[in-house]
């Protein structure tokens, strides 16, 4: 009878000691609890689910407890619907709020067609593996080196290769996560307002006859940019066009006009290039040098 006793003892005393555990925890839970306003799940299920950090949060989790707690407004997000965000402002009855448009845009316009090869390169098929041998071949040491690394990494399919081996941004897709930006090795992509639509899309750092040796529409630093922009909007700095947003008030067409290259662009409907700009009458690529 003993060992029965025993075991019936030790049940007994783990049934209690249990018992004792879990009125800790409940107590533990009730004292520690942190409150969480229910209208956070409901604004996160009008959110797109994108976390793409483009609101400036960590994801869209973060985003609806910001806008709950009134730190931020709905139309901070970029990606959503302006009629859901309509809806979100409505349901937490703030004010809708606004943001600007933010997209990828790429300081590189040396497709195959334009910029020269010194070699081919035969490797694992990514930017970052062809920067490593000697710039994948590609004449210029600034220039994109078109294995599309920025499009595989896009999670919103908003960036494709052109016939020309350059990725090609689509700013109704881009909600500015970034990735783009992080991935290319020669960090050539950046984040920039639509309102930026003075651009120059190059970073070669080469001045005159050698800049525009290695890419027909390098900026090849003649300065008429900057002598035709008003109030020194653009400058020359390290042999390449600069242009300072500060002063994105003043930008326009003019400065575009006498660029002999096309290196700098305007952006409004599509890319625009001034009138002296040389024509690219090439469709395919230039031959290995």
């Amino acid at each position: 009878m003993a060992p029965y006793l025993n075991i019936i003892i030790a049940v007994t005393f783990m049934a209690g000691f249990g018992l004792l555990l879990a009125s800790v925890l409940v107590l533990a839970n009730r004292r520690l609890a942190v409150y969480e306003d229910p209208k956070i799940d409901e604004v996160e299920e009008l959110l797109p689910h994108a976390n793409c950090g483009a609101c400036g949060t960590a994801g869209c989790r973060a985003f609806a407890e910001k806008l709950v707690a009134g730190e931020l407004q709905p139309g901070k997000c970029t990606v959503n619907t302006p009629e859901m965000n309509q809806v979100i402002a409505n349901f937490l009855g703030v004010e809708l709020g606004s943001q600007e448009k933010i997209t990828a845009r790429l300081a590189c316009a040396g497709g195959s067609n334009v910029a020269k090869r010194h070699g081919n390169y035969q490797g694992v098929d990514s930017c970052r593996a062809a920067a490593l041998v000697s710039g994948g071949g590609k004449g210029c040491a600034w220039g994109c080196l078109g294995l599309g690394d920025c499009k595989e990494v896009c999670d919103f399919d908003a960036i494709f290769m052109d016939k020309h081996e350059l990725p090609q941004v689509i700013n109704d897709l881009c909600t500015a996560c970034g990735d783009c930006v992080d991935i290319c090795p020669r960090d050539l992509f950046s984040l920039q307002p639509l309102s930026h639509k003075l651009w120059v899309a190059c970073k070669n750092l080469e001045k005159g006859e050698a800049a525009e040796d290695e890419c027909r529409v390098a900026c090849n630093a003649c300065g008429r940019c900057a002598l035709d922009a008003p109030e020194e909007l653009i400058s020359i700095n390290n042999n390449l066009a600069v242009i300072d947003y500060s002063k994105n008030n003043l930008a326009s067409q003019i400065a575009i006009e006498r660029c002999p290259t096309g290196a700098i662009v305007w952006f409004d409907k599509g890319i625009q290039k001034g009138q002296r700009a040389k024509k690219i009458i090439r469709k395919e690529a230039l031959p290995v040098e």
